[in-house]
């Protein structure tokens, strides 16, 4: 029996996925997550086979999770289902050790299919966003990436550097750094452009 964890924001997309791998006779939805840091909770009481989440949550990104599924080498292994279709998530899910990475609008029946493969030790990543991925990369590290999201959320400087215990001056210097990379004007432009690659 696989057993899954759920971590999805959204109630309804939530329920029908545990319905839906609830049809299958080799899979058990053992729990679910509204946000991150319930989900991070549960992986580590419930001890699950492989955890299905989307990207954007509240607390903790999909994202963030592999990677603190990666960094304390649980041995779940994780699916991302969203319907961000874009080359530089894919690309930090990867390097998160994602082992697999679907569309939710794929037929359904590739959902239960895709788990199974990863469970086994394999990979399901949709074709086309795998060809995406390596055709440009990320120039942005962690924590620029960190400081240009919370500027983007509308944050200024000396909050940014509050909330994560950095002085004004050194966020300045990541915000800086980002838009120099991105090639723009200012700090929502750049967020904006990050968004739309995927890398934030």
């Amino acid at each position: 029996m696989i057993r899954v964890l759920l971590a999805e924001d959204q109630a309804m997309v939530r329920g029908a996925l545990s319905a839906l791998l609830g049809l299958e006779s080799d899979i058990e939805v053992v729990g679910s997550a509204a946000d991150g840091e319930e989900a991070w909770r549960q992986l580590q009481s419930l001890k699950p086979d492989l955890l299905v989440t989307d990207i954007e949550m509240p607390g903790l990104t999909g994202l963030e999770l592999a990677q603190r599924v990666q960094r304390h080498e649980l041995p779940c292994k994780v699916v991302i289902v969203t319907t961000f279709a874009r080359a530089g998530f894919l690309r930090r899910a990867l390097d998160a050790g994602v082992g697999g990475y679907l569309l939710k609008d794929a037929p359904a029946d590739q959902l239960a299919d895709a788990l199974r493969k990863v469970h086994r030790g394999g990979r399901a990543i949709d074709p086309q966003l795998a060809v995406e991925a390596w055709s440009e990369a990320d120039p942005l590290n962690d924590r620029e990436r960190q400081v240009l999201r919370l500027a983007g959320e509308g944050m200024n400087a000396g909050d940014i550097a509050q909330r994560l215990n950095l002085s004004h001056g050194t966020v300045r210097n990541y915000l800086s750094e980002a838009i120099g990379k991105l090639g723009v004007g200012n700090r929502i432009e750049a967020y904006r452009l990050a968004r739309q690659k995927g890398w934030l």
